[in-house]
């Protein structure tokens, strides 16, 4: 059918490779399931190996073509390690999705050194470095998508956003700073912005029911974000559909920031 074929050259991923940090829980893992059910090879990167297994198992039982490597984000050669680990699984990545992220949150007047450098370690130094190692490749190749999970902290102040709401909005500008180098050359870099999405990274605020209907009524259709919200916009981002989309954030919060 006609239909079928022209959503295949918007969005099919077939014959791409993608690596998917924090892929094996909260949005990345959903993320992850998207971009593989698409068409793409899947490495999941991430630190527990039982919860990788799980992701990668079922998306083999589904049919896809994924491996996971378990790796550790916070350093430097934790880093390296992973990025050359996923890139001999499939080859080269045609897509990098920076989903892994820690959210700790003390009071800006508690915040010390140690929670700031693990905070920009694994929030932003991690994709900087990713990006850094993968992006020329997707040059010269002429394609690459780079797509960051960031957060509504990247645009405005609150719950006490600290060293995580700093992290965040200089992920963004990182992902300006990408497209303006790479995009030129077939490389898209973008962001997702989430609103307040039931995951395991936000169990601080999850754990109190008031302040999740709080959130909850703020948006604009009623209900907090769950991860598989995620996909459509994953798909396009990753795919041909997304060309000539670069340098952007794009808000997948149920209306969340403009209520």
């Amino acid at each position: 059918m006609i239909s079928q074929t022209y959503l295949s050259e918007l969005f099919s991923l077939d014959g791409r490779t993608a690596v998917v940090t924090g892929g094996s829980s909260g949005i990345g893992r959903a993320i992850a399931g998207a971009l593989a059910r698409a068409g793409a090879s899947v490495v999941v990167v991430a630190r527990k190996e039982p919860e990788l297994a799980a992701t990668v198992d079922e998306l083999v039982a589904d049919g896809c073509r994924a491996a996971w490597v378990s790796g550790d984000l916070s350093t430097r050669d934790g880093v390296r390690a992973a990025a050359e680990q996923a890139a001999g699984v499939f080859g080269e990545p045609d897509i990098l999705v920076n989903s892994a992220g820690i959210n700790l949150r003390p009071p800006m007047s508690e915040l010390d050194e140690d929670v700031w450098d693990t905070t920009m370690a694994v929030n932003l130094e991690a994709p900087y470095l990713l990006g850094r190692r993968f992006g020329p490749g997707m040059a010269e190749r002429g394609f690459g998508r780079i797509i960051h999970i960031t957060s509504q902290q990247a645009h405005r102040a609150f719950v006490q956003s600290g060293a995580y709401g700093v992290s965040k909005g200089a992920l963004e500008s990182l992902a300006r700073s990408q497209a303006e180098a790479w995009s030129p050359h077939g490389v898209t870099c973008n962001t997702l912005v989430p609103g307040f999405v039931m995951t395991p990274l936000n169990t601080r605020l999850s754990s109190d029911p008031e302040k999740v209907a709080a959130l909850a009524a703020r948006t604009m259709v009623g209900r907090n974000g769950l991860a598989e919200d995620f996909a459509g916009a994953a798909v396009f981002l990753a795919g041909p559909a997304s060309g000539y989309v670069t340098g952007q954030a794009i808000f997948v919060d149920g209306g969340f920031s403009v209520h």
